[in-house]
């Protein structure tokens, strides 16, 4: 997919390097296209990392991408140097008036806080709810799925025993779901996360079809029946080397950390992780973009309620 970016993005040089079609702003601007309009409500604290990962992702298919780059107002990042933040993002009170084909509500390290007690959360809420008016789908990741759950829903995450952390095995249990059209019947993904949504609440809940779980991750891809909401509690869209930043952050910290699960040969982490999720990430987003987004979103923009 050709993916438009600012010129100056740090992940353009990464995505550049890899192959991946970067498109400049005035070739995109030529062409006799209406490129699907897509927001990104980044709340992780690595942003460069994550902007890298997503933007991989969502350039694997024939279709042009905009893509707009949203931070919340209400709390502001520590990681990231405040010159990204002001030259490539935007804040919800600046795009609120716009619609959207798709947006993607990321994770965020905050998991093991009450929804209520996050620094962002009215705002989050506040953004949520334009997003069933104003965007045509939306994609919610990790925490961000348990949040989009919770408050559209009112689904509770739940406080696992330790650290869900590694690479699991998952099953496609709706054989009929396009948004998992051409997955293994059994695939990888990643997860680090202290807390879960329980498949026996998301069954009670009409709105929700489970798309594929896992033994040992649980509940992990689950969407309204016309693909308004999906929601993915795991991290598909991590790098190779992601999941090993995470153990030796927590590892040189003294932090209790496994190491993660099915990521090393033999669980030696003196070894290179093997990567074994990247093929189903790449699906799971195209998959997304053509069939829940491309193939039924209104040319005209203001048709989207």
């Amino acid at each position: 997919m050709p993916i438009k970016i600012p010129n100056d993005l740090p992940a353009r040089q990464t995505l550049s390097e890899e192959n991946i079609f970067v498109m400049d702003e005035f070739r995109a601007t030529n062409q006799k296209i209406r490129p699907l309009q897509i927001a990104i409500l980044n709340l992780m604290p690595t942003k460069v990392d994550t902007e890298t990962q997503l933007f991989r992702l969502i350039s694997n298919t024939p279709l042009q991408v905009e893509a707009e780059l949203i931070q919340t107002a209400s709390y502001h990042a520590k990681n990231v140097s405040e010159e990204h933040l002001l030259k490539f993002y935007k804040t919800f009170d600046e795009i609120r008036d716009r619609r959207f084909d798709g947006m993607i509500i990321t994770g965020a390290p905050v998991e093991q806080m009450e929804f209520e007690e996050v620094a962002y959360w009215d705002e989050l809420c506040e953004i949520m709810e334009w997003t069933k008016t104003h965007v045509h789908s939306t994609f919610h990741i990790c925490w961000g799925a348990q949040a989009g759950l919770y408050y559209h829903f009112g689904i509770q995450k739940r406080p696992l025993e330790k650290k869900l952390f590694g690479v699991f095995p998952h099953e496609v249990v709706r054989k009929s779901s396009i948004l998992c059209r051409g997955f293994d019947e059994i695939f990888m993904m990643p997860h680090s996360r202290h807390t879960t949504v329980l498949l026996s609440d998301v069954e009670k809940v009409p709105e929700i079809k489970v798309l594929a779980v896992s033994e040992e991750a649980g509940v992990s891809i689950m969407s309204t029946d016309n693909g308004k909401q999906i929601f993915i509690t795991g991290h598909s869209e991590y790098d190779p080397r992601t999941l090993e930043k995470e153990y030796l952050r927590d590892k040189n910290a003294g932090l209790p950390i496994e190491v993660p699960k099915n990521y090393y040969p033999n669980d030696d982490d003196t070894k290179a992780p093997m990567v074994t999720w990247r093929s189903t990430a790449n699906l799971l987003y195209s998959n997304w973009l053509n069939y829940f987004v491309y193939q039924t979103t209104p040319y005209n923009l203001n048709e989207i309620r």
